[in-house]
């Protein structure tokens, strides 16, 4: 920076932050590598061809050339951007298509797309919690959902924000004895976590929602595709649609493209339309990743072969990983984490697997607890038995010149 001045105060912080600097020059920075190319489970970096297995496009999609068609479609019908909010100019015939489908797909009355899965977080939880209201979250919830929180704390500043003990059933229940039954309450959880691969106990978060007078909020972002006989999510996986008053989910994973929904009673759905103000004020989908997700949805009813094959890949690694010492916490899904308690070890092991072949993403907090560190590995239905191996070999071999096992 040419100045003959110090910067700006607001910028001094800028220039003072030397963490990530320090990472670059010692070669332990893992962050922003642009991939070059994608091949379904490889990926090409740095000119180098790598095993995906840090990918959250879980059905493989992403890269099936039926998607692609579909968003070819939508491009060529109505161009490459609605240029314009949902609220305004910005709703397609192809957004309330899909909407009708989705709501069907996931059990509910209607649904309303938003443009990412972080903005539907985002606008639903600000557009229902107002001043007074409490909001009950999961410790270990996604950000895009503490982020809605925050939002509406900000908004309206007299909310109530309550956190439990992660997926503990009797701290949840202390928390909800401990409002006053009359005053309203919503219970936010994900359906599968995003970094330990675990189910909530929805059935159990439903009883206790109707003891004490409060509605259910579900996240299956990393659940749809996942878990559930035919991947319709966390309310499947236990029988019962009606375990979740709403239902989110996002694109970005099974689905193979971008953009998020909502999906719950028409009365609720319809209030959230017309009250959340990333709805409101942002540009919609565009068309390409609306003809996507149309697809998306398509191969999923057609194909359940897919999602019973993403669950025995899930089955396979969280037992090849046990079985060579790791610590796998609470996995159940095909999200699997190493857990390694060390930033210095993560990072360091982190970059032994990828300089081995293997993408894999090293997770510090606050993405985590603090000293609950992991590598966090995800899996595709595209994934055939050969690679996998492989990943549990080098893992192993890696694992152990460090002392992580």
């Amino acid at each position: 920076m040419n100045r003959t001045t110090s910067p700006a105060t607001v910028f001094r912080k800028c220039f003072e932050w030397e963490a990530a600097a320090k990472a670059r020059e010692s070669g332990l920075y893992p962050f922003f590598r642009p991939i070059g190319e994608a091949r379904g489970t490889k990926v090409i970096i740095e000119g180098r061809e790598m095993i995906m297995a840090g990918s959250n496009n879980y059905l493989g999609l992403a890269t099936d050339p039926r998607m692609k068609e579909r968003a070819r479609a939508a491009i060529e019908h109505y161009g490459t951007s609605c240029s314009g909010s949902r609220f305004m100019n910005g709703t397609l015939a192809l957004h309330e298509e899909l909407e009708v489908r989705l709501a069907a797909f996931v059990g509910k009355e209607a649904a309303l797309c938003f443009t990412t899965g972080y903005q539907t977080n985002l606008g639903c939880i600000s557009a229902l919690i107002g001043r007074g209201d409490h909001v009950v979250s999961d410790k270990y919830n996604h950000a895009s959902i503490m982020d809605g929180i925050f939002m509406t704390v900000g908004l309206n500043r007299n909310v109530n924000v309550h956190r439990y003990k992660h997926n503990n059933m009797e701290d949840l229940e202390k928390v909800l004895a401990a409002i006053p039954i009359d005053e309203s309450k919503l219970i936010v959880t994900d359906g599968v976590f995003s970094m330990e691969g675990d189910i909530v106990n929805l059935p159990k978060v439903r009883e206790l929602a109707d003891r004490y007078n409060a509605a259910v909020y579900l996240d299956e972002a990393h659940a749809i595709g996942v878990v559930g006989p035919t991947g319709r999510g966390v309310t499947e996986h236990y029988g019962n649609p009606d375990l979740a008053d709403l239902i989110m989910c996002t694109f970005s994973k099974s689905f193979g493209s971008i953009g998020g929904f909502v999906a719950g009673d028409h009365m609720v759905v319809d209030y959230i339309k017309h009250f959340a103000r990333p709805l409101i004020f942002s540009a919609s989908i565009p068309p390409a990743n609306l003809g996507a997700a149309m697809a998306a949805l398509d191969i999923m009813q057609e194909e359940p072969d897919r999602v019973r094959r993403l669950q025995q890949i899930a089955q396979k690694m969280i037992a090849g990983f046990t079985e060579l010492g790791f610590n796998v916490g609470t996995a159940e899904t095909p999200i699997v984490p190493l857990v390694i308690g060390d930033d210095e070890k993560t990072f360091l092991f982190w970059k032994s697997m990828f300089e081995r072949g293997v993408y894999v993403n090293p997770v510090i907090s606050p993405a985590v607890p603090p000293n609950r560190s992991l590598i966090r590995t995800s899996y595709m239905a595209i994934h055939e038995d050969h690679e996998l191996d492989t990943i549990l070999e080098i893992s192993g071999e890696e694992a152990r010149k460090i002392g992580i096992i």
